[in-house]
């Protein structure tokens, strides 16, 4: 018996070791090519080459195209992968509907990341009640820091826009925050609707006459375009401000955000967790708390909203 339980426990070990070796295939749904997911992945990568981990990733791209997505999500049932890993708010439900459907012994574990709400995108049930094969880590918004750091940034506004595609849940819940937080700031919301990234341009310029400031959420489809929004914005000196801090660096005036590097490599460390053998329901939904204000001189400056000295003595980074 003893010799029978050294023989065990000697298994165990070896499993032990094997689950963090690899290599592993880890496929990949990602909404859109864009700085803030592409660091994301990159994240990822490199929480697992940090860590010895060895995996092969698999990455497929919707373009921005919901139809796309969940064609992929139903495509990576099929390859077999140990880990199915979704980055973004529609290609995180296209695979979650793809799992939901799958035969038995095609379920395995689904990690998003950059989901604003999981809660109200059907992913899971509560935060901290995640599904049997679902969980991962959210970039919900602290929508009222975003607003303090705007109306600090140009105490005037009465009117903000948010440009924005209403297909996509995430947004339509961050908009919902602004809209409620919006009487205690003193401004009205105006929106603006781009179903796709080819309408972002026109929609950026029906904002034109019709407010103070544009307000860009984590939305894929306009982050995806940002160049057009900065076109109109610089055009009109209309200030734009974003809520990722990788626009800011394509353009944006200022962003109160995350860090979308730093988000990817703590999904890395919770990958590493379900590749390590723990089930995705005995892991609560996670969220990134540090935020980063970063300023564009250069895009304040041509947007005619200097930047006030408060804010940048604040700032993390600065663009000149």
């Amino acid at each position: 018996m003893k010799k029978l339980l050294m023989i065990l426990c000697a298994g165990v070990v070896l499993m032990t070791a094997q689950a963090f070796a690899g290599p592993y295939l880890i496929s990949v749904n990602q909404f859109v090519e864009h700085p803030a997911l592409d660091a994301v992945l990159k994240g990822i990568q490199d929480y697992l080459t940090d860590n010895s981990i060895e995996a092969e990733f698999k990455v497929h791209n919707a373009q921005a195209n919901m139809g796309t997505a969940t064609q992929i999500g139903q495509q990576m049932i099929g390859e077999k992968s140990d880990l199915l890993i979704a980055i973004a708010t529609p290609s995180a439900q296209a695979t979650a509907q793809a799992l939901s459907k799958a035969p038995a012994d095609l379920k395995r574990p689904l990690l998003f990341t950059a989901v604003t709400d999981p809660v109200a995108a059907g992913l899971v049930e509560a935060f901290d009640k995640p599904g049997e094969f679902v969980t991962g880590v959210s970039d919900l918004l602290p929508v009222e820091k975003h607003l303090e750091m705007i109306m600090t940034y140009k105490p005037g506004i009465k009117k903000l826009a948010i440009l924005y595609n209403a297909g996509e849940v995430n947004s339509k819940a961050t908009v919902a925050s602004v809209k409620e937080l919006s009487p205690s700031f003193g401004f009205e919301v105006v929106e603006a609707n781009a179903p796709k990234t080819a309408d972002v341009y026109a929609a950026a310029k029906s904002l034109v006459g019709r407010c103070d400031a544009v307000f860009i959420p984590t939305d894929n489809t306009i982050v995806a375009a940002l160049e057009s929004v900065i076109k109109v914005g610089t055009q009109n000196k209309l200030p734009i401000f974003a809520a990722d801090v990788d626009s800011v660096a394509r353009g944006a005036v200022a962003a109160m955000g995350f860090d979308y590097y730093k988000h990817g490599y703590q999904t890395g460390a919770m990958v590493q967790k379900i590749l390590q053998g723990a089930a995705p329901s005995s892991l609560p939904v996670e969220f990134q708390e540090e935020l980063q204000l970063q300023i564009n001189l250069k895009s304040a400056a041509e947007m005619g909203a200097p930047a006030p000295e408060q804010l940048l003595k604040q700032a993390s980074k600065v663009y000149e």
